[in-house]
Order: C-alpha cells, then sequence, then structure tokens
C-alpha cells in the first residue's frame, strides 16, 4: 500500500468509515419506532445523496465523468443502494437478527473470494482465509449476545438467509466494481451522491408498494435519527471509495476492516442506549476480531 504515512492514512481512514457505519445501528433503533425499514431507508439515502451536493459544488468536484458514464453511474447505483439494501431488508424480516449478523458479518469473506476470482493482484493466502475465519467467529460470538443463533427449518427462513448471502454478494461486487473502474477518474463524492439519491428513490418507490407508509409529521426524535442515518452513507461511503481508487489498495484487505463495524455497534450501543450493556459473548467477540485484524495486518506471504 507504498509508504507509512500513506498506509496510516488508510488504515485510519477505514476504521473511522466502519465506526460511522456502526453508529447506524441505535439510529435505526429509533427510526424503526415510526416507520417501516424500506421507507426509513429511502428517506435516509435520498437525503444523504442531496447532502453531498453542497460539498460537490463547494470543493468544484469535476462531474462530467458521472455524465460520461452514466450508464456505469444506474447500474452502481441499482445495485449498491437499492438492491443491496433491498435484499438485506427482505432478509431481514424473515431471519433471526442474531442470525443476519453473522451473515452480513461474513462480508470480507465474500469479498476475498470475489477478489480472488475477478483481480489478478488480489489472491487469498492461508493467513487471510485464517483471519477472516476468526473475524467470522467474532461477530458470530457478538451476535450470541442477542440470544442466540435462532433459525428454523421453515422455506421462509432459508429463503432469508439466500436474500441476506445475495446482499453481502451485491456489496462485494460493487467494490471491485470501484477498484476496476479507476480509470474512470469518478469523483468518491460524486459517485456516493448519485448512488445514495438515486437508489434511495427506488427504495421509496418500492416502499409505497409494500409498505404503504403513512406520510404525517414525526416527533422531533426521529428526525434527528434520520438526519444522523443519512449522514452516515453520506460520509462513509466517500471515505470508504476514496480509499478504494488509492494505488496499491486492495479490496479484500480493505474489507477486512469491516470486522470492526458490529464492534463499533456494541460500543456506541452500550454508550446511547440505556438497555444494552456488555456481556462475556460481546467483549469475547471483540478480542477475537481484535485478534484478527492484528493477523490481517500482520506482513507475510502466507
Amino acid at each position: 500500500m507504498g509508504n507509512k504515512n500513506s498506509y496510516l492514512t488508510i488504515t485510519l481512514s477505514a476504521v473511522a468509515a466502519c465506526i460511522i457505519w456502526g453508529s447506524a445501528f441505535p439510529g435505526a433503533k429509533i427510526g424503526f419506532e415510526y416507520t417501516g425499514p424500506i421507507f426509513l431507508s429511502g428517506l435516509r439515502f435520498t437525503l444523504a445523496g442531496l447532502l453531498l451536493v453542497p460539498v460537490i459544488l463547494i470543493k468544484k468536484v469535476d462531474v462530467r465523468p458521472v455524465f460520461r458514464n452514466w450508464r456505469f453511474m444506474l447500474v452502481f447505483a441499482f445495485l449498491q443502494t437499492f438492491l443491496q439494501y433491498g435484499l438485506f431488508f427482505m432478509g431481514l424480516d424473515k431471519v433471526p437478527a442474531s442470525t443476519s449478523a453473522i451473515i452480513i458479518g461474513a462480508g470480507p469473506l465474500f469479498v476475498a473470494i470475489m477478489a480472488h476470482l475477478t483481480l489478478k493482484d488480489d489472491k487469498l493466502t492461508l493467513r487471510k482465509m485464517a483471519a477472516i475465519t476468526l473475524g467470522i467467529s467474532g461477530v458470530a460470538f457478538i451476535s450470541l449476545t442477542k440470544g442466540g443463533l435462532g433459525g428454523g427449518s421453515s422455506a421462509s427462513f432459508y429463503t432469508g438467509v439466500a436474500l441476506l448471502i445475495g446482499s453481502n454478494l451485491t456489496g462485494s461486487y460493487t467494490n471491485i466494481m470501484v477498484v476496476k473502474k479507476k480509470d474512470y477518474r469518478l469523483s468518491p463524492i460524486a459517485l456516493t451522491s448519485f448512488a445514495n439519491f438515486t437508489g434511495g428513490l427506488l427504495l421509496l418507490l418500492v416502499s409505497f408498494i409494500a409498505e404503504k407508509p403513512e406520510i404525517k409529521a414525526y416527533p422531533g426524535e426521529f428526525y434527528l435519527a434520520l438526519i444522523w442515518l443519512a449522514l452516515i452513507p453520506a460520509t462513509a461511503f466517500s471515505i470508504w471509495y476514496t480509499q478504494l481508487q488509492k494505488p496499491g489498495v486492495k479490496v479484500s484487505e480493505l474489507n477486512m476492516w469491516k470486522f470492526m463495524v458490529p464492534v463499533s455497534a456494541c460500543i456506541l450501543s452500550w454508550i446511547l442506549l440505556p438497555s444494552d450493556h456488555p456481556t462475556w459473548q460481546s467483549l469475547t467477540g471483540i478480542a477475537i476480531i481484535t485478534t484478527a485484524l492484528f493477523m490481517a495486518r500482520t506482513p507475510g506471504k502466507n
């Protein structure tokens, strides 16, 4: 990844993005008290796209590549926001939250396998596989805090698992898309704004058909949560795509830091939600994930 300063910048940026993503869980818990998940998600992503417009104008971001590559942008927006999060919410509705957390937490594994199959310079190694396996074990321990793995033998459960795996595969593929299209010179901010806004509108459209949300004035708590939820994808995805476009960055190695998301979610929930508190399972999970990240960053060929 280049010199030590560049490596440190990439690491700190990746950790910051994952901490921001982790903060979505307390905010979403508040928002779900007032409206459906697809409608809330549509609102947050549409607003997230709009929040980046002033940034684009102030920084004088060159948006011409966005218009030149409009077909890629539409496909990316459909996959990154609409399909990935649509599959996620449909799967979450059919699978216990703890099981969902483990499947989504296995995201780095899906990214590593897809990168191995599609990118010449990003191959799986024994060390990388061991770190990923350890990281998934840590996510599983954290998920046990929510009351076990749950599960079931019904068709609905297995459908939900398939939908969540589909969400993971979609998210993995969009990471690969960003890496493979570096030569498009798309601004990460413009890319994030377009994807969030366009995908958010599609989610809103689906929510009006599937959830039939009630349009009304909500309490101030809801709007504060919505603003925070919108800031999360606006900032985190901008940071993440900026790092993916840097020379020498391997998508599989950068995605290892996503094991920090459940760690961040746990710690922030303990701080912000009175009903949440540390357990031996969650603390064990954090320790395992820390070990996995250390293993992933240790130099070595295998």
